[in-house]
């Protein structure tokens, strides 16, 4: 094994065997070729590391909330100053262009801003004499260690939803990363570390489902906290609660765009084109299903198209609009989508297979691919299909847009385009969907807001980051206190009388 390995960060520093009995391959999607072998952790490892987050995690817990907010403030520096780096790296691994990589990089940077507040954060409540001499407050207090497992499509985003609120608290973390992409993980463990975070209060642990299952089922691990794909989510939250823990687990998503007849077609073609294809549709916040009320959907896909028409497809290093998919058995899983499409009836108006590409040849290429006349019975429709292809389903009426969109079972963000405030605030409060926009492709909430949707995008109740991330990390205590005083009538402890 000539190429080199991404090994477990434990403790501050690199960690495992010299040679790891189980490994996977990174690529380097643009090229095709394997850079990289990622260490896979076996059970007995994961016990190890959550043994050692177990015990950081009492001393930190007992540390006081100025030196833990010394550290995230050091954190949100390093990591600001690291952003470049770690954008490179995720390119190198995912594939997605450089501008998304660092944009993905500064959503996380605002997460952890977030977190410097959290003095603030875990203030409890106080009220003086509820009862005669009686007075109740409220306490926040850690969990202990919290396992928390990321997606391959945000390798640095994802995790830092998750980590530094969890830290911020008192928590120990045990993050298991992609297999795809596992380097920016150690990068942010890195900048944990020259921070100035004890030793075993961030480790990483690279690995497969044997690791997932050791951290599902693991004694120690109090909380799990999960983005994937719905399938996934959802057994993550059934082993994860079967075993007593706390899980928040977001599934995925068919997130749809409906645009109105009074829309700004100009602006939500643009919308498309940047929500459909944005780091080649491998989000969950992407746009796959544009819903246009008619008559606008001759117009709107013919703007869509002249788009298209001015959109590269390459390395992402090269400056490049979209880069490849991440791996080449995803690329031909998106693809067979593309056959599924045209077998079903639907009308093939952008054909991105076998596009111009700048780029090598072995290279995980597809181009940005536009369906018309899409309907809900095809699988296109009904999957998800996390790649560039965006459908655009036909309606008559605002009303049956809106009953298309509840009716899915995904919940996850979808965003209406109207000139309408009227329509607008009605669409808000009817759709059953967790995240919306109005004239805004992709809802992602700022970072003191939460993140999450609704049906099968989420399972627990708990969204990711803002004040529902803080609730997650930590339990809740109510004393209720009385303080007798023998200058009233209480027991005489000896104090002197006045």
């Amino acid at each position: 094994m000539n190429t080199p390995i991404v090994r477990h960060f434990v403790g501050g520093s690199e960690w495992g065997t010299e040679s790891p009995e189980r490994t996977g391959e990174v690529f380097n999607p643009a090229t095709g070729e394997v850079t990289k072998h990622v260490a896979f952790a076996s059970t007995d490892e994961v016990g190890e590391v959550v043994a050692q987050a177990a015990e950081a995690g009492k001393k930190w817990a007992a540390t006081s909330i100025t030196n833990r907010t010394a550290v995230l403030f050091k954190f949100r520096e390093i990591l600001n100053a690291r952003a470049d780096d770690i954008a490179a790296v995720i390119t190198s691994e995912h594939g997605k262009v450089l501008s998304d990589a660092r944009g993905e990089v500064i959503r996380g940077l605002e997460v952890a801003e977030f977190a410097c507040g959290i003095p603030n954060l875990l203030k409890g409540g106080y009220s003086s004499g509820v009862s005669t001499g009686i007075d109740v407050y409220s306490l926040r207090q850690p969990l202990g260690v919290s396992a928390i497992i990321s997606p391959f499509n945000f390798p640095a985003m994802v995790p830092l939803w998750f980590v530094p609120i969890a830290i911020g608290c008192g928590n120990a973390v045990v993050l298991k990363p992609s297999e795809k992409d596992p380097s920016a993980a150690n990068l942010i463990a890195e900048a944990w570390r020259d921070a100035g975070l004890p030793d075993g209060v961030f480790n990483v642990v690279h690995g497969d489902k044997e690791a997932v299952d050791a951290l599902l089922t693991h004694p120690d691990v109090a909380s799990v906290s999960f983005v994937g794909s719905t399938p996934i989510a959802r057994y993550v939250y059934e082993t994860g609660t079967a075993q007593g823990k706390r899980v928040q687990a977001l599934g995925g998503a068919k997130n749809h765009m409906l645009v109105l007849p009074d829309a700004d077609l100009d602006l939500a073609a643009d919308a498309a084109i940047n929500a459909g294809f944005g780091s080649a549709g491998e989000r969950c916040m992407a746009i796959s299903a544009l819903v246009a009320v008619e008559p606008v959907a001759d117009e709107l896909i013919i703007k869509i198209k002249e788009r298209m028409s001015a959109l590269t497809t390459g390395d992402g290093t090269k400056g490049t609009d979209m880069g490849p998919l991440v791996t080449g058995a995803h690329r031909d899983k998106v693809a067979s989508y593309v056959d599924s499409g045209i077998e079903s009836g639907a009308d093939l108006v952008v054909d991105g297979r076998g596009g111009k590409v700048d780029g090598a040849d072995g290279g995980f290429w597809l181009s940005p691919t536009l369906f018309d006349r899409v309907t809900p019975e095809m699988d296109i429709y009904k999957d998800e299909i996390f790649g560039p292809v965006l459908s655009v389903i036909r309606v008559a009426s605002y009303d049956e847009g809106l009953a298309l969109i509840n009716d899915n079972p995904y919940g996850n963000g979808t965003a209406i385009f109207t000139n309408d405030g009227g329509a607008a605030r009605r669409f808000q409060n009817d759709v059953t969907v967790g995240m919306i926009g109005i004239n805004v492709p992709i809802p992602v909430p700022v970072s003191y807001y939460s993140f999450g949707g609704w049906k099968d995008s989420l399972f627990g109740d708990t969204h990711a980051h803002g004040t529902e991330g803080v609730h997650f990390f930590t339990r809740g205590k109510v004393v209720t206190s009385r303080w007798l005083d023998p200058s009233h009538g209480g027991i005489n402890l000896g104090f002197p009388q006045n």
